[in-house]
């Protein structure tokens, strides 16, 4: 058990009684990004010795949202002149190894896993670190309630306001400022943090906030269970996976955090009765409304009810115990190697240090490691710290920002070609050359020759990603004057390992070909999130996959397994007209929503010739998307229909989802110029005069229910769509 004593930060009491007339905040001049072949780690610098000899960087200012000197640019009259301020202003942003950085934030539960697991392990926590959190959890405060929602734009929820408010008062915060009485008088509006979901009522068990008698059971021997069983772990969804086997270990291991005089006020704070007179027990199903996306099944609550009831205090033998936690504890120690301590995600990597800490010790590698990487999820920007979706999306966004360049038609302008060089070398450097040590132990699938979303070193196969890089590897390498890094063999790598994730249905997945079936979301037990357990066909995978195959085969290797190749895409292709609605539309899974999922789809379908000229299901998807311009000539697409699986038109018209519609028409070749050029205009009437856009609303989603940013989006697709109007009509002067 950890024995914490009250700490101090920035000199003040964490349970001081007086809040403060203005936030603190860091000087930020003083913050740099430190890129290292991808890992990307933000530094503050105390001397002024420092400060000279490691300048701020134009993307340092950027970012965080400080002037960044970029000269005004004559106004465009073209397409193509807008895509040349776009890319203008974005190439100051490439960062030294070659790739883009961004914030990659939106989800508001990420930071409360981190900050609980610094106070129970006594990591310490900069004054720096915790003041910029604290700034960013107060400006993404809901400013009509108090409280905060899974994510930034959505509705307050106990997941959200409970969890947040714990960790600003562990973070400082007073329990008098007005803004945490304000959320705090909300968070007691929606019951309680009793009523929060199955992730908060683990975290909260764990700072010894909440009695784990009201946590879910989610014992290890789920991991004991043979391969066959259709529930066995090894079918879930990855990220699933990598998030209950640390949490069944910490359960297990019944670790809880010593009482504190902090946590003790706490627990008079979030719930609306006294501590003392909670019946935990009672309350392991209670979830306020608000959090409640995915009700449980009756036979998820018949199975935990078996759990809590027989298994537990009658069938659950030490040996069973002991054997459990050795397997699950020999799995968290794989994926620390396989991954240097990266881990897969933000909500799995402060689960597995926490692990750590009670298996090795404080003092051990494997927690000072783990401290180390933890600050590969956190990001500063001018609201202050937040902690990114994932490690970053270096060679996602790095490899589309290619794509967008030489569809433009200006990859072979000379002022581009040493930008494009860098960012064929992150590629180059990126791509994964082996598969995980005894990948079949750990469930982990072939990844030779793949790229992952962020980096290397963080090591998963994504079938999109690969695709996508690959793509662009293809695209440059062809061009005169561009160096050939990624070799054949290498390329025939990637090629083989997309060969492996396809599903018998014909569709592709993320991380992993589909291993279990759809019945498993009975036993969802995330609450807060949809279809999370297992893999599902993605129609963005699937026409990447299918885009990327056709391309190698058409442009770089016709010879290599052909008849394979050939027998995928059709399969594919097959699967893509079967997932269109009947209006049309495609539903996106990782982006905002039918605009995004519909850019693919008619960019794979074009890959195989199908137009609006030459199939009617083209035609249709064109006009799903005709009958939804708005009178500026863009499209806005709300988050919501993502949540309720409903096209919702956005207020306002947004510059990125226009962008998606453009170029679905164009690859369409849908052959009308006058809706196309309409929203030409609106795009390149929203562009500043330094070549950048404003950010507008949030971009991608996870889960249904999460939505997620992608900022560089609004570089990349500008240029992208802009680029393939002028190409297709000539470049014309735009009024």
């Amino acid at each position: 058990m950890a024995r914490l004593r009250e700490k101090q930060t920035n000199g003040v009491p964490l349970s001081r009684k007086k809040p403060e007339a203005a936030d603190p905040r860091t000087d930020p001049s003083r913050w740099r990004l430190l890129d290292e072949q991808g890992r990307q780690t933000w530094h503050y610098l105390r001397s002024d010795e420092e400060i000279k000899e490691w300048p701020q960087s134009i993307a340092d200012r950027y970012f965080l949202g400080l002037p960044t000197g970029q000269p005004p640019l004559p106004r465009p009259e073209t397409p193509l002149n807008a895509a040349q301020n776009a890319i203008a202003y974005f190439s100051q942003l490439q960062l030294p190894p070659g790739n883009w950085a961004c914030e990659y934030g939106g989800p508001l539960f990420l930071l409360p896993g981190l900050v609980i697991t610094w106070y129970v392990t006594e990591t310490p926590i900069p004054s720096h670190i915790s003041i910029e959190i604290r700034r960013y959890l107060f400006a993404r405060q809901n400013p009509v309630d108090g409280g905060w929602g899974l994510h930034v734009e959505g509705e307050s929820s106990v997941f959200g306001t409970a969890m947040n408010y714990v960790i600003l008062r562990l973070l400082g915060a007073s329990e008098e400022d007005l803004r945490m009485i304000k959320a705090r008088g909300t968070l007691h509006k929606l019951g309680g943090a009793i009523n929060g979901p199955h992730w908060a009522k683990f975290w909260l068990s764990v700072l010894g906030c909440m009695e784990p008698e009201a946590v879910n059971p989610v014992p290890p021997e789920l991991w004991l269970l043979p391969d066959w069983v259709p529930f066995a772990p090894w079918r879930w969804w990855i990220h699933i996976r990598q998030v209950y086997l640390p949490m069944s270990y910490i359960v297990s291991k019944g670790f809880r955090c010593t009482s504190t005089p902090l946590t003790r006020q706490l627990r008079e704070e979030i719930y609306t009765q006294p501590y003392s007179s909670i019946n935990f027990p009672s309350h392991r199903n209670s979830i306020s409304p608000t959090d409640n996306y995915h009700p449980k099944s009756m036979l998820l609550n018949i199975f935990n009810q078996l759990l809590v009831n027989i298994w537990g205090p009658y069938m659950r033998t030490d040996f069973i115990r002991r054997r459990a936690e050795q397997w699950t504890w020999d799995l968290i120690r794989r994926e620390d190697e396989n991954t240097d301590f990266a881990n897969l995600g933000p909500v799995s990597g402060p689960m597995n240090l926490l692990a750590c800490y009670i298996h090795d010790g404080p003092d051990s590698y494997a927690v000072a490691r783990h401290r180390e990487r933890m600050h590969d999820f956190l990001w500063v920007k001018d609201e202050g710290m937040l902690m990114n979706g994932t490690n970053g999306v270096q060679t996602w966004d790095t490899a589309f920002l290619i794509q967008a360049v030489v569809e433009a038609g200006l990859a072979e302008e000379v002022k581009w070609k040493p930008m494009l060089i860098k960012a064929l070398e992150f590629l180059d450097d990126q791509q994964i050359r082996e598969d995980c040590p005894e990948q079949g132990i750990c469930y982990r699938h072939r990844r030779k020759g793949a790229w992952a979303f962020s980096t290397r070193e963080q090591g998963y196969t994504v079938s999109d990603c690969t695709s996508e890089a690959l793509k662009s590897v293809i695209l440059l390498q062809r061009l005169p004057g561009f160096p050939k890094l990624v070799s054949d063999e290498r390329i025939k790598d990637a090629i083989d390992t997309l060969l492996t994730m396809q599903n018998p249905s014909g569709g592709f997945a993320s991380y992993e070909p589909i291993r279990g079936s759809q019945y498993l979301e009975y036993l969802n037990a995330a609450e807060v999130f949809g279809r999370i357990m297992i893999e599902y066909d993605y129609p963005e995978c699937t026409t990447a996959v299918v885009t990327a195959l056709a391309m190698f085969s058409r442009t770089h290797d016709a010879s290599y397994r052909p008849a394979e190749i050939e027998a995928t895409i059709s399969k594919a292709v097959a699967w893509i007209l079967k997932d269109q609605r009947k209006d049309g539309s495609w539903y996106g899974s990782w982006g905002i929503c039918f605009t995004y999922a519909g850019m693919f789809a008619l960019e794979s379908l074009a890959s195989v010739g199908r137009y609006c000229s030459n199939d009617e299901r083209v035609a249709l998807a064109c006009q799903f998307f005709l009958d939804r311009q708005m009178a500026d000539g863009g499209w806005g697409e709300s988050y919501k229909s993502c949540t309720d699986g409903v096209y919702t038109q956005h207020a306002k018209s947004q510059v990125v989802q226009t962008c998606w519609v453009i170029i679905a028409l164009l690859e369409a070749q849908y052959p009308e110029r006058e809706p196309i050029e309409k929203a030409v205009r609106m795009v390149m009437s929203r562009q500043q005069q330094d070549g950048r856009w404003e950010q507008e609303a949030i971009e991608g989603v996870f889960n249904k229910s999460c939505m997620i940013t992608y900022p560089n989006y609004k570089f990349i697709f500008p240029v992208k769509a802009l680029g393939m109007f002028a190409k297709r009509f000539g470049n014309p002067k735009i009024q």
